[in-house]
């Protein structure tokens, strides 16, 4: 039987019942000579494993801890190659030309930070974080990487048409980022896709810069008023394709393109059997959201031919679902509507164009699973080749005329290209609390009659080394006081004394958390939606120290007042993240990023809590000598920003908080009126996170012993001035 070594100075006290108080079989004191434990004054249950919230990696105990240890356990290699690494310095870094990037070339994520948030007196940004930064370069290498694996499936495989691809804007709708993907794209016709009107808008004025081939596809759900736009946009000599969603569509397409005196090119998505079984692939199948099953695809084309218009029937659409995990599924989706497509031919369409719609996936956790709705088993040259070759075999067993092959990949074009940089601002955990011998006393002292058992039975308990009963007594110990607690016959401070009691046992067993909440300056609804929506999860990781071994594990917290606003799964299915311990009291910032998160995270972003979307900076990699470029930067919405946005209207708030002032504050003393309007102007004007290790805009005094004062006039104007790019930008304080 096991025995129980504890320090006399604490486990007699905290455990066995004080003299006097009867009821109490209590801690045995014929028990062998208790070890002493350095003189540590913590019960120690033998030949149970101490609980700690340190964090040691495995296989790291006997050597001396580097930067290839951290890339090993955060799996960077993985889900980051060719694009990130971690260099001899253990920070982050960003390969911006993927595998053809040269060691100069690299950009430290931790340089472009202290670049983007140092104060412009010592040639800063003054940028506050959260901060997204982006990287054209990756996104141009991305690109030409797509273009180049279906280039090599084309000639392998004597494929006798090409590749030309399509961005759809809804995954990110960011201006710069769809100019630079028109711009980086149209040597070999790359186009957008647009599934509503004002990201048709866009989309037309954006190829307005485009490659005249480049193709417009036009999907969604669709009134007169999205038709028309369509069809205008041929009229211009853009190359127009309205893909019909539904039926109904068709009528409203012929109408409005015989009044406008447009001739239509017209698609169809086609509700394919092919499906997969993961989160993604719910939009697929026959029961999916969007699309026409081939009875109705049947109507289209007899309408069509009907009216003499059977031959603007020329692109056939499908998608089989976000994220597809294996080329073997890919190959069987695309083999399906490959013979749709040869069968529209048979019917006498003018086909030229099948459009394999999105599902290219991206490997989030570094896995190269299968298996998972985080990662794929395949590259971008496996998935061309799969493509092509299917397409292939299909159009030539039909002796069918090899079609233009179009493919809408967002998530891969775009996720990579920019990284999410945020702060821990503070750690906790939960802590056992001491507890005297006087403590103790009072106690049990004051425990209710009925919970003496439940205290008698865990002291056996303990005694026996049965530790499962331990713990089981222990619950029915704090739920018995509890309730009393509840119906006032227990204070607070017993009941304070009952969870303390409660947790040193579950700490001493080795059940305790050992996991440390991290506070960060960030909104999850507003900067990674989909971990909320979706419970998506992204490789987040430090950016910096990554040459010191990591001792803790964590959970992230996020700003707002809401329980989901939490980070707590991370890749390789762990409920926690090795991290570092904050040193902040030494000056020293925790700088986190969330990569592989270009992809819908800003278009789906909210305002929760009135939280706007980050700063943003676009690096570009550079031969001088900081090795990139900071091309534009962008400071986040600011409290008045997002006021607005939820039909507020900052200015006249304002008024009302300066005439309140005027009535209830006098010019006494340091806070004067003035000096208070003119910190509430400034946070009018400010973002609405943190700003760590400053001073406040409404306490901090300027050099001439002031405050920050902003008349009606600077705050009316306030908002254009902030948002012009050639303007300074006020920073959070002063």
């Amino acid at each position: 039987m096991p025995s129980l070594a504890f320090s006399v100075a604490a486990a007699m006290a905290a455990l066995a019942p004080p003299s006097g108080v009867s009821g109490y079989t209590g801690w045995d004191s014929s028990l062998p000579t208790p070890e002493n434990n350095n003189n540590n004054n913590d019960i120690l249950f033998s030949g149970v494993a101490q609980p700690t919230d340190s964090f040691v990696p495995e296989d790291s105990l006997l050597t001396n801890w580097t930067p290839p240890h951290s890339s090993a356990l955060y799996k960077v290699d993985g889900w980051g190659a060719p694009y990130f690494a971690v260099n001899s310095s253990g920070n982050v870094t960003v390969r911006p030309h993927g595998s053809s990037t040269m060691d100069h070339q690299e950009i430290d994520l931790l340089k472009v930070v202290k670049k983007a948030t140092d104060s412009k007196s010592v040639g800063g940004l003054d940028l506050q974080l959260p901060l997204i930064i982006r990287f054209p370069d990756v996104l141009k290498n991305r690109l030409e990487c797509l273009q180049t694996a279906f280039n090599y499936a084309v000639k392998s495989l004597s494929y006798t048409s090409h590749y030309q691809g399509v961005y759809p804007v809804k995954c990110n709708q960011d201006r710069f980022l769809v100019e630079d993907i028109v711009k980086f794209g149209s040597s070999f016709r790359f186009g957008l896709e647009a599934g509503s009107k004002p990201e048709l808008l866009l989309a037309m004025s954006c190829l307005c810069k485009g490659a005249s081939e480049s193709l417009l596809i036009c999907n969604g759900f669709k009134d007169a008023e999205y038709i028309s736009l369509a069809l205008i946009a041929r009229k211009l000599s853009l190359n127009t394709v309205i893909v019909l969603e539904q039926e109904e569509e068709l009528d409203s397409v012929i109408d409005i393109s015989l009044k406008l005196g447009v001739r239509p090119v017209i698609g169809v998505r086609a509700k394919l059997r092919t499906k997969h079984s993961g989160h993604f692939g719910s939009t697929s199948g026959e029961k999916g959201k969007f699309g026409l099953t081939t009875t109705q695809i049947l109507r289209v084309v007899k309408k069509l031919y009907q009216c003499g218009m059977l031959d603007c029937f020329q692109l056939l659409h499908f998608h089989i679902g976000s994220q597809i995990p294996s080329t073997a599924l890919l190959a069987d989706g695309v083999g399906e509507a490959a013979q749709i497509y040869c069968e529209l031919v048979r019917l006498g369409a003018n086909m030229k164009v099948i459009d394999i719609g999105g599902g290219l996936g991206i490997d989030y956790d570094g896995s190269k699973s299968a298996n998972s709705d985080v990662s794929v088993a395949y590259g971008l040259e496996e998935y061309a080749m799969a493509v092509v070759q299917a397409v292939k075999f299909v159009c030539d067993r039909n002796s069918v005329k090899h079609p233009v092959i179009c493919s809408e990949s967002g998530r891969a074009l775009v996720s990579h290209h920019s990284v999410l940089i945020f702060e821990a601002v503070s750690s906790s955990k939960c802590t056992v609390p001491t507890m005297s011998s006087f403590d103790i006393q009072h106690f049990v002292e004051q425990l209710p009659e009925d919970a003496h058992s439940d205290y008698d039975s865990l002291s056996e308990s303990a005694i026996r080394g049965d530790y499962e009963a331990c713990l089981a007594y222990a619950d029915q110990l704090k739920q018995r006081c509890v309730e009393k607690f509840k119906d006032g016959s227990l204070d607070i401070e017993q009941l304070a004394a009952t969870d303390g009691l409660c947790d040193l046992v579950a700490k001493e067993i080795g059940v305790s958390n050992p996991v440390s909440t991290y506070h960060v300056n960030l909104s999850v609804f507003t900067s990674i939606p989909d971990f909320w929506g979706i419970e998506q999860v992204f490789p987040i990781l430090p950016i910096h120290r990554l040459d010191e071994r990591p001792t803790k594990r964590g959970i992230l917290s996020d700003l707002t007042c809401d329980s989901d606003g939490k980070i707590d799964k991370f890749i390789g299915g762990e409920s926690s993240l090795p991290l570092h311990e904050l040193e902040g009291e030494n000056g020293m910032k925790y700088y986190l990023g969330m990569f592989l998160g270009g992809a819908y995270q800003e278009a789906l972003g909210g305002v929760h809590n009135l939280f706007g979307g980050p700063s943003v900076v676009r690096v570009s990699q550079s031969d001088g000598p900081f090795g990139f470029a900071v091309t534009r930067a962008v400071p986040g919405p600011s409290c008045s920003d997002v006021l607005r946005s939820m039909q507020h209207e900052p200015e006249i708030m304002f008024q009302t908080l300066k005439h309140r002032i005027e009535e209830f504050v006098h010019d006494e003393g340091d806070m004067g009126g003035a000096m208070i309007a003119g910190g509430i102007a400034q946070s009018f004007h400010n973002m609405p996170y943190l700003t760590v290790g400053s001073s406040c805009c409404l306490t901090a005094a300027n050099g001439n012993n002031g405050y920050y004062y902003c008349s009606d006039e600077d705050f009316a104007g306030g908002s254009d001035a902030v948002a012009g790019e050639d303007e300074p930008w006020s920073y959070v304080c002063a």
